[in-house]
C-alpha cells in the first residue's frame, strides 16, 4: 500500500483557499474565456473570400470610373455587405482599375452582387456616369481563398 505523498507547505490548497480568493480566480478565468472569444468571433470565419476584381476601361474613360467608385460605388457596396480591402491602378497599364472585395462566403457574394445590381443607386449612378459613353470594356474577377501564411486570413 502506497502511503499518500505529503503536500508541501508551500503549495497551493484549494481547500484551504479563502472563499473570495477562490471567487477572484474563477472571475479572472472566465473573463480570460471571455476575452479569448471576443475575440475569435471578431476573426473571419474560415469560409470567407476575396474577390480580385479588374476594370479594363474603354480608352480614356479611367477617370470616369474612378468617380463613379469615388462618388458611389464604395458606398454603395458598403450598404451591400461588400467589403472593399483595396483599389489600385497600376503603374505601367493605364486604363486599368483592380479591387479587392472581402466576402464572408461564395454564396453570399452571389447574394451581395445580386442586390447591388438591383439597387437603384447604383443603377442611377451607373446611367449617369455613362451619359457620355461607356466606361468598362471588360470586367476579369477571380474568387480567391487567403492560405495558411497569408496575413489576410
Amino acid at each position: 500500500m502506497n502511503p499518500i505523498p505529503a503536500v508541501p507547505a508551500n503549495a497551493i490548497s484549494w481547500t484551504h483557499m479563502k472563499p473570495s480568493h477562490l471567487i477572484s480566480f474563477i472571475c479572472g478565468v472566465l473573463l480570460t474565456l471571455g476575452v479569448t472569444t471576443i475575440g475569435q468571433s471578431q476573426a473571419q470565419p474560415p469560409n470567407h473570400v476575396y474577390e480580385l476584381r479588374m476594370y479594363h476601361t474603354v480608352p480614356g474613360r479611367l477617370d470616369a470610373l474612378q468617380r463613379r467608385f469615388r462618388d458611389h460605388t464604395i458606398s454603395i457596396f458598403d450598404k451591400h455587405d461588400m467589403k472593399s480591402i483595396g483599389y489600385w491602378v497600376p503603374q505601367d497599364t493605364p486604363e486599368l482599375l483592380i479591387y479587392i472585395l472581402e466576402h464572408p462566403s461564395r454564396d453570399a457574394a452571389t447574394k451581395n452582387w445580386a442586390a447591388f445590381m438591383a439597387d437603384p443607386e447604383w443603377v442611377k449612378a451607373k446611367t449617369e456616369s455613362e451619359a457620355s459613353g461607356k466606361i468598362v470594356d471588360h470586367v476579369d474577377n477571380y474568387f480567391m481563398n487567403p492560405t495558411d501564411y497569408s496575413k489576410l486570413k
